[in-house]
């Protein structure tokens, strides 16, 4: 008798535990339309940034590092002077323009470019 009291006695206090902390029912309100409704259905379509085509270390000809992440559909990239440096985006208007950016400017591909940056010559970079 006293094998199977143990056991059962084991199951109740457990299920006496398992009542506790139950979360409150979420109550939802099918009647009260969304307030943001027509803001969302007027908003402009969202475009999603381009994704990495090429991230490329190119050593230039004044033996400096030029870091260069070309992106999809070829309007734009950054450009790092430093490994750990902050990027500088250029945009192109168009596929196969000039990316620039104030005082920048960058022509090429992922093994040749030439690049302008404020205060320094045109440097020509190869992968």
């Amino acid at each position: 008798m006293t094998r199977l009291s143990l056991p059962l006695s084991a199951l109740a206090s457990l299920l006496a535990l398992a009542a506790c902390n139950k979360p409150a029912p979420e109550v939802v309100d099918t009647t009260a339309p969304d307030p943001n409704r027509a803001a969302l259905a007027n908003a402009a379509p969202v475009e999603l940034p381009p994704a990495v085509r090429a991230d490329v270390t190119l050593r230039c000809k004044d033996n400096s590092l030029v870091y260069v992440t070309f992106f999809q559909g070829d309007k734009q990239v950054n450009v790092r002077t430093e490994k750990g440096g902050q990027p500088t985006q250029l945009k192109a208007p168009e596929a196969g323009q000039p990316y620039t950016a104030e005082g920048y400017s960058l022509t090429g591909d992922e093994k040749n470019v030439t690049l302008k940056q404020p205060g320094k010559g045109s440097l020509v970079c190869h992968a």
